[in-house]
C-alpha cells in the first residue's frame, strides 16, 4: 500500500477537561476520537510515569458519537477530539465552558494533519488526486460525516478541491460530491472501522484518513 497526502489542512486533536464532570484524581477516562486509540496508550503511559497512582482508562469512537455518548452520561474526565464542532455540542449541553479553547496552548489544537489517500500495492487504479475518486471503476472507503470528524474533513477537502477546479461553481461542486459519496460501498461509524474495512476486509480502491 502506499500513502498519498493530499487536500486541505485539518484539524487532528483537541485537549480539554470535562469539568462539569465528577472525577478521582486516581482514575480519569479519556473519550476520544476513533483513530487515536495506539496514540493515546503511549501517551497515556508517559503520563501515568510521571503520575505514579493514576490510572487513565479509554474510549474510543467517532467523535460526534462520542459527544453525543458524553451528553448522554459517559463520564469523561479529558476530551480529546479531531473536530471544533463536536467539542462545541459539548458546551452547548453545558458539559464545558464556552471558553474551553482558552485553558490549553494553541488554542487546545497539539497539532494539524493532512487528508491521505491509502490505495492498494502499486496502485493499480492509477489514484493520484480527488478527480479519480469520482471514477466510474474506482471504489472510496471513509466513514460516515454524520459520526465522524474524519469523514467530515474529507467531504471537506473534497469540497474546497471542487471549488478550485470547477471555480466557484456551485452546481459542478454539488455534482462533484455527489459522485464521490456515490462512491462509497459502506459507511462506517468511524475512522478506525473505515480502515479495517480497506485492509482487512480488501473493500475499495482507496482510504481516505488522516495523515
Amino acid at each position: 500500500m502506499k500513502r498519498f497526502l493530499l487536500g486541505v489542512a485539518t484539524l487532528a486533536g483537541l485537549f480539554l477537561l470535562a469539568s462539569s464532570q465528577a472525577w478521582s484524581a486516581d482514575k480519569l477516562l479519556n473519550a476520544s476520537y476513533d483513530v487515536g486509540r495506539e496514540l493515546f496508550a503511549q501517551v497515556n503511559k508517559a503520563f501515568v510515569a510521571e503520575h505514579p497512582g493514576v490510572t487513565i482508562d479509554q474510549s474510543h469512537a467517532g467523535t460526534s458519537a462520542q459527544a453525543r455518548a458524553i451528553a448522554e452520561g459517559l463520564g469523561a474526565d479529558v476530551v480529546t477530539f479531531n473536530q471544533v464542532i463536536d467539542i462545541d455540542f459539548l458546551v452547548s449541553k453545558g458539559l464545558i465552558s464556552a471558553d474551553w479553547q482558552k485553558d490549553f496552548p494553541d488554542n487546545a489544537s497539539p497539532f494539524y494533519s493532512l487528508p491521505s489517500f491509502l490505495v492498494r500495492a502499486g496502485n493499480p487504479k492509477n489514484i493520484k488526486d480527488w478527480n479519480d475518486l469520482v471514477r466510474d471503476d474506482v471504489q472510496v472507503i471513509f466513514p460516515n460525516p454524520k459520526t465522524s470528524g474524519n469523514a467530515r474533513y474529507t467531504y471537506l477537502a473534497a469540497t474546497a478541491y471542487a471549488k478550485e477546479a470547477f471555480k466557484g461553481d456551485d452546481a459542478k461542486v454539488k455534482e462533484f460530491v455527489t459522485k464521490l459519496f456515490n462512491n462509497v460501498p459502506i459507511f462506517d461509524s468511524g475512522g478506525r472501522a473505515a480502515t479495517t474495512t480497506f485492509v482487512q476486509r480488501e473493500i475499495g480502491d482507496v482510504l481516505i484518513t488522516f495523515e
